[in-house]
Parts: C-alpha cells; sequence; structure tokens
C-alpha cells in the first residue's frame, strides 16, 4: 500500500504501475502529478398572471448556499431524496415505475375511484403517476360501490371529506396536524396547480343544534395527489376544523418570500422548517440548518414525525440511526404519533405502513455494505515491521476487497458491487479479458487463503470517454464468467464474501466525512505490502485548489493533507469506502492517481463512483446497484 507515516499515523495504498506504463527513470518528469497507476390531467390556468417571480438574494440563517438554490432541487430530485416505491431514479429524477415493478410482498389492497380493487397501494400511486390523475378511494379488500367513494372538497373553506368506510357521510377536517401540505395536496385535487395559498383553523359548525363530536386527521407529506393517499385517522379533538384558501394568483415573489420551483411564492420563514409549504418540495432542499423539522445531509430537512418512523428520509439514514434522538412532530398536540394510532380506513393499512412494507422489501432484495462478521478471521495477526503504525486487516475483513490478477501478478485491486461485476480503475485493465482474473478474499498477495476463491474474466468494459493521458473517467467493469454447468452465479456461496453498494448521487457524503482505503500498494519503506492493510482518510473538498485543471469532473480527493495517510504504487483500483449513518458501506471512491505518495498538500485523487452511477447501472442492470431509488 502507499503508506507515508509519521511515528503514530501511516499513509498508504497507491496505484500500482508497471515498468512499461510508468518506468521509474521517467519518475523525475513526473514528479508534479505522478498517476498512481498500473499498467395528465390539464389544469386550469391560474386568474391571475403577473411577471415570473425574480430571484431574491438571501441572507437568511437556514436557506442556501445559493450553489444548491440555483439547481432547483425539488423531491423528485433523487440526488437529495428517496424516491417513493413507485417511482425509481433515472438521471437524478424520479420517474414513474409501472405497476408491475411494484413489490408483490405483503400487499394490501385499494379501492378505487372506479370501483376496482387493486392489488397495492404503490400500484394505485404508479397509475396516478403515469397518469397524473387520482385514482385511489380507500383502502380494503371488498370494494363499495361506485356511489361511496373518497370525496374532498372546501365548503367555505371548510375542509370536508368523505370516507367510504363511514358510510359516505361528509366528515370536517381536524386542525390538528393540518398543515400547509395537506393543504397543497387538496387544492392540488381541486385543480389548482400550485396549491394552497394560506391555512387556518375555524370553529366547527352546528347542524341542527347537535354537534358531531368526529373529525378526520390528515397527515400528508405533500407528494400525494389528494388527501385519500394520506394518512387519515378518526380524532374527537373537535374543537376546530382545518381551513385553505387556493393559490390563484401567480405573482412576483417580494424580497421577504421563496420563489418556489414551481412558481408559487412562499414566506422565508416558511422555507427549511419540514413541512412542504411550496408543494414541490423546493422550499425543503437546500437548508443549512432547521427552523423546526429534523436536518438531513445533504441539507434537506423532513418533519420531526419522520424520526424512528421505520421509514429511512435521509440519504445517510440519520433519521433511523440507532443513536438518533426521536423527535416531535411539529403540531403535534399530545403524546401519539402516525404509528401508533390505526388508520381511518376500509382496511386496517395506512399509506405509511404500505411504504414501510414496500421499502423493507426492496431493501431486502439488495445484499451489499454490511459484511459478515462471522467470517472475519483474527488467525495470523502480525506486525509488519516496515510499516511502521500501519494497520493489517485480518484475513477476511475487507469482503468486498479484490484483486485483479493479471498473467499471474497482483498489481491492482477492485471492489465487488454484486452479482458478477467488480469495479476497478480504467488503467489497471485492457481489452482482452482472458489476461485477467478476479481473486476474492485475498490477504497475503502470495499465499492464498481457505476462502480464497479465483474467477475468470467474461468481459472488461473501460468507459468509453476514458483519457489515458488526464486520467479522466478512469473507471472500468469487470464482468466475470458464470459458473459451469449452466449456473446463474459467478461466485460460490463464501461467508467471506461480500457486496460493497453502488451510490446513487454525489450528495451522499462530503466533507469532512471519514472513510476508509485498502490495498497491497506500496509503504513508507517504498515496498509494496504482501499483507492487505487499510487505513482511514478524510473526504476533501475544493481540490482543484491542489491540482488546478488536472481536476476533471468525476475525480475527488481524501486522504490527509499533510500527507500522512495516502495511496500509493500498486492500490490502483482498490476501494474508497464509506460508512453511512445505518452502518451500511458504499464505494465511494476508486484509487486512480496524485502527485507522488503521500506528498503534504497533494491529496490522492479517486474516481467518485456516484458520479458515474447511470454508466453502472446501464451495463449491469438493477440487482447489482439499487436500493430505496431502485
Amino acid at each position: 500500500m502507499r503508506i507515508h507515516l509519521t511515528a503514530a499515523v501511516f499513509s498508504f495504498l497507491s496505484i500500482a504501475l508497471s515498468a512499461a506504463d510508468r518506468p521509474e527513470e521517467n519518475a523525475q518528469a513526473s514528479a508534479m502529478y505522478s498517476p498512481k497507476l498500473k499498467g395528465q390531467t390539464t389544469y386550469p390556468t391560474p386568474t391571475t398572471i403577473d411577471p415570473p417571480p425574480n430571484p431574491q438574494p438571501y441572507t437568511d440563517n437556514f436557506l442556501g448556499p445559493e450553489l444548491c438554490l440555483e439547481k432547483s432541487y425539488t423531491r423528485s430530485s433523487c440526488n437529495r431524496v428517496f424516491c417513493p416505491p413507485w417511482q425509481r431514479c433515472l438521471e437524478g429524477k424520479c420517474s414513474c415505475k409501472l405497476p408491475y415493478m411494484c413489490p408483490k410482498r405483503g400487499r394490501m389492497g385499494v379501492c378505487g375511484l372506479d370501483g376496482r380493487r387493486y392489488l397495492s397501494y404503490c400500484q394505485v400511486m404508479s397509475l396516478s403517476c403515469l397518469q397524473k390523475r387520482v385514482f385511489m378511494s380507500a383502502f380494503g379488500e371488498t370494494c363499495l360501490p361506485r356511489a361511496i367513494r373518497f370525496n374532498s372538497s372546501l365548503v367555505e373553506d371548510r375542509v370536508q371529506v368523505v370516507l367510504p368506510a363511514q358510510g359516505g357521510n361528509p366528515l370536517s377536517v381536524c386542525a390538528r396536524r393540518w398543515n400547509m401540505a395537506a393543504a397543497n395536496v387538496l387544492c392540488r385535487d381541486l385543480k389548482h396547480p400550485l396549491g394552497a395559498a394560506s391555512v387556518g383553523v375555524a370553529v366547527p359548525w352546528e347542524s341542527q343544534g347537535v354537534r358531531s363530536r368526529e373529525c378526520v386527521e390528515v397527515h400528508c407529506q405533500g407528494y400525494e395527489n389528494s388527501l385519500a393517499e394520506c394518512n387519515l385517522r378518526p380524532s374527537q379533538n373537535y374543537s376546530l376544523v382545518a381551513t385553505a384558501t387556493c393559490y390563484t394568483h401567480v405573482r412576483s415573489c417580494a424580497s421577504s418570500e421563496f420563489p418556489c420551483v414551481n412558481g408559487k411564492c412562499v414566506s422565508l420563514n416558511a422555507t427549511c422548517d419540514g413541512v412542504d409549504d411550496c408543494g414541490d418540495g423546493s422550499d425543503e432542499m437546500c437548508c443549512k440548518d432547521c427552523r423546526s423539522g429534523f436536518f438531513c445531509k445533504p441539507g434537506v430537512c423532513v418533519s420531526h414525525d419522520a424520526v424512528h418512523d421505520n421509514i429511512r428520509d435521509c440519504l445517510d439514514g440519520k433519521d433511523e440511526a440507532p443513536h438518533t434522538p426521536k423527535g416531535r412532530g411539529i403540531l403535534s398536540t399530545d403524546d401519539e404519533d402516525d404509528t401508533t394510532v390505526p388508520a381511518l380506513s376500509a382496511g386496517s393499512s395506512s399509506p405509511k405502513e404500505a411504504i414501510h412494507m414496500d421499502r423493507v422489501y426492496l431493501e431486502s432484495q439488495l445484499h451489499c455494505g454490511i459484511p459478515n462478521t462471522s467470517a472475519v478471521n483474527d488467525e495470523v495477526r502480525q506486525r509488519i515491521k516496515r510499516v511502521i503504525g500501519g494497520t493489517q486487516a485480518k484475513p477476511t475483513q475487507i469482503q468486498w476487497q479484490v484483486a485483479i490478477e493479471e498473467r499471474y501478478k497482483i498489481d491492482c485491486a477492485g471492489a465487488f458491487i454484486g452479482g458478477c461485476w467488480v469495479l476497478t480503475a480504467a488503467h489497471c485493465v485492457g481489452i482482452n479479458p482472458t489476461y485477467f482474473r478476479v481473486k476474492f478474499s485475498v490477504w497475503t498477495k502470495l499465499n492464498p487463503q481457505d476462502t480464497t476463491d479465483i474467477v475468470p474474466v467474461k468481459r472488461i468494459i473501460i468507459h468509453p470517454r476514458y483519457n489515458i493521458s488526464t486520467y479522466e473517467n478512469d473507471i472500468a467493469l469487470i464482468e466475470m464468467e458464470l459458473l459451469p454447468p449452466y449456473k446463474d452465479i459467478c461466485v460460490e456461496q463464501n461467508s467471506a464474501i461480500s457486496a460493497v453498494c453502488v451510490p446513487w448521487t454525489t450528495q451522499l457524503f462530503s466533507s469532512p466525512h471519514t472513510c476508509s482505503i485498502s490495498g497491497w500498494g506500496r509503504t513508507a519503506a517504498n515496498r509494496g505490502s504482501n499483507v492487505l492493510l487499510y487505513a482511514n482518510v478524510t473526504l476533501i473538498d475544493d481540490c482543484e485548489k491542489f491540482y488546478k485543471d488536472r481536476f476533471k469532473p468525476g475525480m475527488m480527493c481524501a486522504g490527509d493533507l499533510d500527507g500522512h495517510v495516502d495511496t500509493c504504487q500498486g492500490d490502483s483500483g482498490g476501494p474508497l469506502v464509506c460508512q453511512d449513518e445505518m452502518g451500511v458501506s458504499y464505494l465511494w471512491g476508486i484509487v486512480s492517481w496524485g502527485a507522488k505518495c503521500g506528498e503534504p498538500g497533494f491529496p490522492g485523487v479517486y474516481t467518485q463512483v456516484a458520479h458515474y452511477f447511470e454508466w453502472i447501472r446501464y451495463h449491469t442492470g438493477w440487482p447489482a446497484v439499487n436500493i430505496y431509488n431502485s
């Protein structure tokens, strides 16, 4: 490994260069930048149209930064948030799935407005997404006649709903939990595309001198097409009822307002509070902190009700991490929450339950990022004297690490991402697959262990825009041969082999997140290591200031600016792995190049895997790369 050490800290890991690729006699000429290389519904027009809103400079302590706001993120921007189960992430946007692509386990029937029974909430939402109209009436296995179906309305600004489970009688909506996110859903369903202009509360009506004590609590996320798709539940909290007015006037936004991506104006004080006031989520996508609600990296605010609700909302899983304190909902008035109160529907289900079950199923289909700890071997622990202060891995500790063998010599590494696929650096491989083999569970380069598996290579896919001179797009896929005879797997089941997850967004981790690097590259003694070594490195932003125009899109930096920890010759193609709050590991970088090894002020340069997510998915298919955004 490339390890450049002080007395207590080692620097290691680098990219292997064969004598032909990078002759030692040419080292002086390339000293400054030495690559670590080896050899539809139509809505009515709003009533009044003013000039389009003009962006305003922001000095708000919560909203920003400007660079984020300029990208016009919404809840459909899946590099910031998860797509719901009826959508998948395509080129940074949540796109509608076809109904048959929804999870098929744990289905809960849904009755449609057309009187038909649909298989699941996900399928109904998929149809709504594709056709841009409302399909859902209520949960239920047996559907009532079309004459008794869900309906919502505004009567003198008071919100009313008709629920099939209640026999078709109109009920008022409770003031409790009523907010702009729910009002936006209501108004969009009433053909006002920008949602609600305001929300409020009113004293209940008395009918014929008798006041009903029951109302319906409505809790929406904001993406729903109808209140029928929100979480509904009965309540006796009838002291006040919900009101709303719909947004009908498109105008320029004042300096005290935030221009939503969809053209709506909301108060600056309504941004970054965990409530979707805009109706497209854009007021919660670029936040430096949250006025209320829960702050998610990379800068998204969600409701406190999202914390520990069994649905992962933050990209890094912080809202569901065991050490995260449970927050209270910003509009809660008692100790109840949506996870403990039954839904008001024809069945015993709710959208939150349905989404939770779909997420659990989707996650169960992805086996990556969690090593098998029972397979970690402690034997043969010995200090390698030439790595001062260095740390050698346990024999089966880094279970996605593979060695790339070229003509019986190991000069490069790679990472197993599942199925028959390995990711490595483009400069590590050639176009002839017969020259290469993939070696799993390698601890020492010279001696195999009981768990070592050697797999022949079927084909090598080098990124089409890989530049051998600048190391742009330094990434390649290795597809392994299937096991004979006629098996659909490439590696026998082995407790010492696990896949690492592929990240779909470049915003999942950022500086100063700590990640790990591993490999057999040169050490501080300028000699390659026979034993697999690993170390922690810190992600570093603004790498352009170190490498100027040599730093290209798709590259990233990590290491130590003092040069204490780095990669070096022999580590090329190896993994830089980052772990999220839930303990899931992602292949964040591939060892690519750098200025010497452990040179102060010149951190290691890696290929940023998330930048190439669409390319990886195109060649590998969904099973190898999907998670919640599948």
